[in-house]
């Protein structure tokens, strides 16, 4: 947020509700986001993410929300853009990885937000 040019230490508050505005969230999501007294709920670390330039897989990772193996990045093993490689339905990706049966529901709709509208997998809830 620093680099970003957002005074987050002012005692008013003013790099705050900036970056609050420029985010279209609530100055109190960030402000307790600052204080670690909650987590904000996808879509708004999705538009803080988008704001501060940061990858939202980043910032969920940094935020201590999910770890570095539950959103892996894919390697493809076969030719150049993904030849070769297995696309693999979120549902099964958690599967394999072993996700627990209560975490799978948040795995998916995680998972579906990094993929491209187009893409395998990007259904609406149920598919």
């Amino acid at each position: 947020m620093r680099l970003r040019n957002y005074d987050i230490d002012s005692p008013r508050g003013g790099g705050k509700s900036k970056l609050a505005d420029d985010a279209g969230v609530h100055r109190a999501a960030v402000s307790r986001l600052l204080q670690r007294q909650s987590m904000p709920d996808l879509e708004t670390m999705r538009r803080l993410a988008a704001v501060l330039g940061v990858p939202l897989r980043d910032m969920l990772i940094r935020s201590g929300r999910l770890s570095e193996d539950d959103l892996p990045i894919a390697v493809s093993r076969g030719g150049q853009d993904g030849e070769g490689a297995e696309a693999l339905s979120p549902e099964e990706a958690a599967r394999r990885m072993g996700v627990p049966p209560e975490l799978r529901e948040l795995f998916v709709r995680v998972t579906r937000a990094f993929l491209p509208e187009s893409g395998e997998g990007a259904g609406g809830p149920g598919a």
